[in-house]
């Protein structure tokens, strides 16, 4: 089993070693080295979008080890209960509309001001005929996205017509807010590029 050490690298390192370690045709099972549990995350969407095994542990602070295999039986490591944000769904996103939001302002100016108008915004959203396929939160847009925020009834309303409510892992991690995420899921910044690819139409906030 190859050991892949991303122990320091920054989202989205470890999910790109990753998908390249299992697209070896006879690497049946990798196990990664990881130092927060975002990446395991990461790691545990990307495992199950493609149908592989996943286990982790965490042999100390800020020290854990993934295993992902390919196959039904496979060596893996005993799963601590945590509790962790849900995941978000992968597999190639349909073409459509993707927002991307990243900062909790909207324009530049007064900040109560930017406040406001990204509220508006995004309660505008929801108000469209046909609501977009992905809303992604990027930097401090990560806030609109947590506990508190003016946004999160307009965000729940956006889900519940279909959208996907995104919010960038390293983002929350670096604002020490990953226990506050109050809509939508946790995504890495692999999967944000493939929504931004094969979008039909993008619009940057």
């Amino acid at each position: 089993m190859k050991t892949i050490d991303v122990l320091g690298k920054p989202c989205p390192i470890p999910v790109i070693e990753t998908k390249r370690a299992l697209s070896d045709p006879a690497q049946v099972a990798v196990l990664i080295k990881v130092d927060n549990i975002i990446a395991v995350q990461n790691l545990e969407k990307m495992a199950k979008g493609y149908g592989h095994n996943f286990s982790y542990t965490e042999i100390a602070v800020n020290s854990y080890e993934v295993v992902i295999g390919k196959e039904a039986h496979v060596p893996t490591a005993p799963k601590d209960e945590i509790n962790t944000p849900q995941i978000a769904r992968a597999g190639a996103p349909p073409k459509g509309l993707a927002v991307v939001i990243s900062r909790n302002t909207m324009g530049e100016g007064a900040e109560d001001l930017g406040k406001i108008l990204m509220k508006g915004f995004i309660y505008s959203l929801t108000e469209l005929p046909t609501p977009p396929g992905f809303v992604v939160f990027l930097n401090s847009g990560a806030f609109l996205t947590s506990d508190g925020s003016t946004t999160v009834d307009d965000l729940k309303s956006l889900a519940e017509k279909g959208a996907q409510i995104l919010t960038c892992g390293a983002c929350i991690d670096h604002y020490k807010i990953s226990d506050k995420l109050a809509v939508g899921e946790v995504t890495n910044m692999y999967h944000i590029a493939e929504i931004m690819a094969s979008a039909g139409n993008v619009v940057n906030i």
